[in-house]
C-alpha cells in the first residue's frame, strides 16, 4: 500500500495514520497481514505471510477493531489473540 492508498483509507475510516496507533490490514485469504505505524520519524510497513494457515480475525460492523498491544503481538505470532485478556491495573489503596 503506497502513501496514496494510506491517505484514501484515512479519508474512508476517519482515522489519523500519524497518531502513533498501529493499523493492521488482512488479505482476503487471511494468510497475510500488513501493519502500518508512524514512529514519529517514518511510516513503518511490516508484512507477514503465513504458509498453510490463516490469521485469526473477527468480524466487526464498521470494519474497525481496537485491540491491545498484547493482542496485536499475539495476532502477529499467528495465535488466537481473542484469548488474550490484558490484566487490568488495580488502583492502589494508599500511597507511600
Amino acid at each position: 500500500m503506497g502513501m496514496m492508498g494510506l491517505l484514501r483509507r484515512q479519508e474512508m475510516l476517519g482515522l489519523d495514520p500519524f497518531s502513533g496507533a498501529a493499523f493492521v490490514f488482512r488479505s482476503k485469504r487471511a494468510d497475510r497481514i500488513k501493519i502500518l505505524v508512524w514512529d514519529r520519524t517514518v511510516l513503518v510497513l511490516v508484512h507477514k505471510r503465513l504458509e498453510g494457515c490463516k490469521f485469526v480475525w473477527s468480524k466487526s460492523a464498521d470494519g474497525l477493531m481496537r485491540i491491545s498491544p498484547a493482542m496485536c503481538a499475539a495476532l502477529f505470532e499467528s495465535l488466537d489473540w481473542r484469548l488474550v485478556r490484558p490484566e487490568e491495573a488495580q488502583r492502589p489503596q494508599i500511597a507511600g
